[in-house]
């Protein structure tokens, strides 16, 4: 393995990258890609964008530089017993250098033009505007996106979410005095049993958060809930919504409805070409024939008639939480799986 992309690797972590305040990870990658062949600049979204070649790109290679971790979190990486270990070093530091490491050695070998973007806004309430606003604008004929985790497999049918804040407001009061008052926070958690008993199998709802109330001995006055569904049906989704916009409250009790977030749904049939050049990849390589489904920069490609898969660069456990690690030998895995699809596709 390279050392550069293991130096590479831990340089990224280190940098911190909430979403929507990725500029210091951004300014990184731009004084690293310095002396690189072809051309970078960033996007009206904050995007980093690398091109090779002229032209419509024959492929878009999509990294998102974002992670869920705040700024606060320490990203401090470690290695131990053949695994790095810290805070978004798999999602997504270890794709973001993948592909410069595998991009920067194959830039002589180019035969058409390729685009690699590092998005911004992938992660949470991101709703994968990076990745939204390039796949338009450069409207590449193809697109994959890199994930740091998921070596062994290959999505390419696309998860969808819809995502709502729900806010409950009433008058409040004494808990004795007051007794038989509304409480925001009683309606609000009756509702969410009532939207859990009613979800379907097409649309999972998640309640992410909740929050509320003043005091132990005071009637709610406020409560809010994030919640979420997820699909692989865009009609479930906007089933989903549909239903939160029809919910009512009795008066003295308000509820708005708000939404938050929508990552379409997609897929890419499982006999494209551009399928068949990554399953030939990984067999190449020797990893295994595994297709698979998740919520990646690809969605925002396949919303807009390109298609688009993703494939992970490393094998690691405990994505999203603070024991986030990668086997540090794997990386060399994914780097070659790499290769072989750019092989096959832009050289």
């Amino acid at each position: 393995m390279p050392p550069a992309l293991l130096d590479d690797l831990c340089a990224l972590a280190e940098t911190p990258a909430p979403t929507g305040a990725e500029e210091p990870r951004i300014a990184w990658l731009e004084r690293r890609l310095a002396d690189a062949a072809g051309r970078r600049s960033r996007d009206e979204v904050g995007n980093l964008v690398w091109r090779l070649g002229d032209g419509r790109p024959a492929l878009a290679l999509l990294a998102h530089v974002d992670t869920v971790f705040g700024a606060d979190v320490d990203v401090t990486v470690r290695e131990e017993d053949g695994w790095l270990h810290g805070a978004g070093i798999g999602d997504n530091a270890a794709a973001v250098a993948v592909a410069v490491d595998v991009v920067e050695r194959l830039a002589p070998r180019l035969r058409r033009p390729l685009a690699v973007v590092f998005t911004v806004g992938e992660e949470g309430l991101g709703n994968l505007r990076g990745a939204l606003h390039a796949t338009r604008e450069l409207e590449p004929e193809l697109a994959i996106a890199l994930e740091g985790h998921g070596l062994e497999d290959v999505c390419v049918d696309a998860v969808g979410s819809a995502r709502a804040r729900l806010a409950v407001r009433g008058p409040g009061g004494h808990s004795w005095w007051d007794r038989g008052r509304p409480s925001a926070l009683h309606a609000l958690v009756s509702l969410l049993t009532v939207l859990l008993a009613e979800g379907t199998p097409e649309a999972p709802l998640n309640i992410g958060r909740v929050t509320g109330g003043g005091s132990i001995n005071a009637i709610a006055a406020e409560a809010e809930a994030t919640i979420e569904a997820r699909s692989l049906d865009n009609a479930a989704l906007e089933a989903f919504m549909a239903m939160l916009a029809d919910l009512r409250l009795p008066a003295p009790l308000e509820l708005t409805v708000e939404p938050i977030g929508r990552r379409p749904a997609g897929r890419i049939a499982h006999d494209h070409p551009l399928v068949a050049a990554v399953r030939e990849a990984r067999a190449e390589v020797g990893l295994p024939d595994v297709l698979s489904d998740g919520s990646t920069d690809a969605n925002a490609a396949l919303v807009h008639g390109i298609p688009a898969l993703s494939i992970g660069c490393a094998r690691g456990h405990d994505m999203h939480a603070l024991t986030e690690r990668i086997e540090t030998a794997s990386l060399a895995l994914g780097a070659a799986q790499l290769e072989a699809v750019l092989r096959r596709l832009v050289c």
